[in-house]
This record gives C-alpha cells, structure tokens and sequence, in this order.
C-alpha cells in the first residue's frame, strides 16, 4: 500500500506546488466546492481515517473541521482560511506521519464501525483513504482546467 499511497500523496503535493492562491478560491460553474476546499478535504479526512482527528490527533487546527468536512463549503466560511502553503505543509508532515504507521496498525481491526463498504480493519479504511484522495484530485484538476479555459 505504500507504492499507491507514495504515488498518490505525491501527485497532490505535486499539483498543489503548482497552484496559486487565486485559482484555489475560484468556484467553476457546475462545482459545489473550491479548489482550496477539496485540499482542506482530503487532508481532513485523512487525518480522521488514520489517525481519529479530532479527538485522538491534535495535528490539525480545530477550525479545519468545520472548514472542510462533509457538508461544509467556502460560502459558509469566515474568519482565518488556510493559505496554501499551510495546507501544503499540513499535508507533507502528515505524509510523513502516515509514512511512519507499521504494518501491525493497518492489520488491526477498526474499534468502531465503519457506515458503508464493509471496511473492518486500518488497511482496508487506508485503501478507502487513497482511493477517496485520487478522486478529489480528479475534480481539483478538473477545476483548475475549467479555470483556466
């Protein structure tokens, strides 16, 4: 699973190392959300899958809750937004982080259950982690194309 998730993580940092700030505001027409957004999304999800954000990981700011899990949109955000390179620098140190878990943790079942896909155990929910991932960085690329055009 690393080959994928080193494939993967490093196709985003890649993208996002290419991104400016204005482009990663801009909503096409026909996408509920930003490009900004979906960078927030995913590394939140991440980082609920791996490593039970909010309540068991204190990596990630509490506002990024709000600002990018399920149901939340930039419409609906105030305050402090993220810049890019803090997005980029969350996402890096959590690789890492992920980098660093041992086979043992993604053998052991998971201690809760999960709603959908029949998942049971941290490999099978990190698999669902990569996969969830690669989508989003379809529609961020899609968007960037849109932008542009």
């Amino acid at each position: 699973m690393s080959k994928q998730f080193e494939l993967t993580r490093g196709a985003l940092l890649g993208f996002l190392k290419e991104l400016d700030e204005t482009t990663a505001d801009v909503q096409p027409n026909g996408f509920n959300n930003t490009i900004r957004w979906h960078i927030g999304h995913v590394l939140l999800t991440a980082e609920k899958f791996m490593f039970g954000y909010p309540k068991k990981s204190s990596n990630l700011p509490a506002s990024y809750n709000d600002l990018f899990g399920m149901g939340s949109k930039p419409a609906d955000w105030s305050g402090d937004i993220p810049a890019l390179p803090e997005l980029i620098a969350h996402i890096e140190s959590q690789t890492a982080r992920i980098n660093e878990l041992t086979e043992e943790f993604f053998s052991q079942k998971l201690p809760f259950q999960f709603p959908f896909g029949n998942i049971q155990t941290f490999g099978e929910l990190f698999a669902l982690t990569l996969y969830h991932e690669a989508e989003h960085l379809g529609q961020i690329k899609a968007m960037k194309r849109c932008i542009q055009a």
